[in-house]
């Protein structure tokens, strides 16, 4: 899958996510993408990683410790 397809599907899902609203004033849009987006994200990348935190986190360009925190609040781990 190619950049662009990815940002298709992200698009797509926000055009869906606002018809469905219907009107009503959505209210923390960004954060709640952030959330939606970064939980799989960090899923895929330490299952690819091999559970490997040094190595997912070269990957994704984060700092390890960062990783951890986020691993941590999208309880990916303890």
């Amino acid at each position: 899958m190619s950049k662009k397809q990815i940002e298709d599907c992200v698009r797509s899902s926000l055009e869906s996510y606002f018809r469905d609203l219907r009107g009503t004033e959505p209210d923390g849009v960004y954060d709640m993408i952030v959330q939606v987006v970064e939980k799989p994200l960090l899923d895929v990348v330490m299952t690819r990683a091999e559970g490997n935190q040094s190595r997912a986190a070269q990957w994704l360009g984060l700092n390890r410790n960062t990783l951890r925190k986020k691993l941590v609040e999208h309880k990916l781990i303890k």
